[in-house]
């Protein structure tokens, strides 16, 4: 993940209203305290990617090893998605959101 640093002109934001920012909590938040978050931040994006490859496999009815045949990935990237070890990217995500959207004509198109 790319970090980008920003810095701010404090005489430009004199004129912006307050909004609801605690700026003490800000202040006292250190880099440790965001990195952890992050951690966390992407460890529940995964939980997400891992439940969304679970629940399509469920109900297209397919054991793990029927689901990696059908669709010709490996049983392994089949169990490391749905244990949110790894993410399914590029053409994988595009081929699961079809096959929760049109289940029968992504099936029968992978025949």
């Amino acid at each position: 993940m790319k970090t980008v640093h920003v810095k701010t002109d404090s005489i430009t934001l004199a004129g912006l209203p307050r909004g609801r920012v605690d700026e003490n909590r800000l202040d006292a938040t250190s880099e440790k305290d965001i990195t952890s978050q992050m951690t966390k931040d992407n460890a529940e994006a995964m939980q997400d990617s891992a439940k969304f490859t679970r629940r399509v496999r469920h109900r297209l009815g397919l054991s793990q090893l029927e689901f990696s045949r059908r669709i010709d990935v490996s049983l392994e990237t089949i169990r490391n998605w749905e244990q949110g070890k790894r993410q399914p990217t590029g053409a994988a995500r595009a081929l699961l959101k079809v096959l929760d959207k049109v289940p029968e004509a992504a099936l029968s198109a992978l025949i």
